[in-house]
């Protein structure tokens, strides 16, 4: 009686490590393949960034004339920028009752963006004759290298005798200190000072991106006080209506009303 022949086991280890390397090189050719697409991706991304480049140096230069417009205008109005930095909610937290005294002197506040939009910007500050310093402006700028690195540099204070702007009479902390690291609370005016950490630094880009575009929005935030004291004012005339209404519809013996 023969015995069953088995199929030689050098034969199925070469099929098996065929099979391997075949799946090795598919799977090669699949990451080549995502590569090649991803670099296709990435070109259309660059040439979409230049564009959008292209387009917002060019709404940048037509906005000019209306942001000029607007910042002689908003010269007329008195307190407008330090009523826009304590409404809006992130730059009040910067504001002690001191820096709230120096910004009633602050007339005019523009940004201007570097030609190439992305290298960086300048925002200057000007101020009225004060007791705080001598500067009639106050300009920081923010640059970012080719190699993205950014810095910043600022005009220095000239402090006039027994006055000090970085000093926060009111011990309240905001994000942007936290977010830095500073062991005291920071004044709005420390940004003319510190400039240990460009990159960190939001104050700036509120001020550029958010406020300066429509710094109306902020003036004209509405007091909630003032709302919530007239809301309770209209609640108390409904009440004395409605006591009135009922002592009113009071009849005495003979079916008259009585009042």
């Amino acid at each position: 009686m023969k015995k069953p022949r088995l199929p030689p086991a050098p034969k199925l280890k070469m099929l098996t490590s065929q099979h391997l390397l075949r799946g090795e090189k598919e799977h090669q050719e699949a990451i080549k393949h995502i590569d090649e697409v991803q670099n296709e991706i990435d070109r259309l991304n660059e040439q979409a960034s230049e564009e959008i480049l292209k387009v917002e140096q060019k709404y940048n230069k037509l906005h000019q004339p209306f942001f000029s417009e607007e910042v002689e205008l908003i010269a007329k109005i008195p307190n407008f920028w330090v009523t826009t930095f304590v409404n809006h909610p992130q730059v009040s937290t910067l504001l002690g009752e001191e820096d709230e005294e120096v910004l009633h002197y602050l007339t005019r506040v523009e940004v201007t963006e570097f030609e190439d939009i992305k290298s960086g910007y300048r925002i200057d500050f000007y101020f009225d004759e004060n007791p705080y310093f001598e500067n009639k402006v106050l300009s920081r700028e923010f640059h970012l290298s080719k190699s993205g690195d950014p810095s910043s540099k600022s005009t220095e204070i000239k402090r006039k005798s027994g006055k000090d702007v970085m000093k926060h009479s009111s011990q309240k902390q905001s994000k942007f200190s936290k977010k830095r690291q500073h062991e005291e609370p920071e004044s709005f005016f420390t940004q003319f000072t510190d400039h240990s950490d460009a990159g960190a630094d939001e104050l700036g880009e509120v001020i550029k991106d958010v406020i300066w575009p429509n710094p109306l929005q902020y003036y004209l935030v509405p007091d909630l006080d003032d709302e919530e004291g007239e809301g309770e004012v209209d609640d108390d005339d409904e009440e004395g209506g409605g006591l009135k209404d009922i002592d009113e519809g009071v009849e005495d013996d003979g079916g008259r009303k009585r009042r």
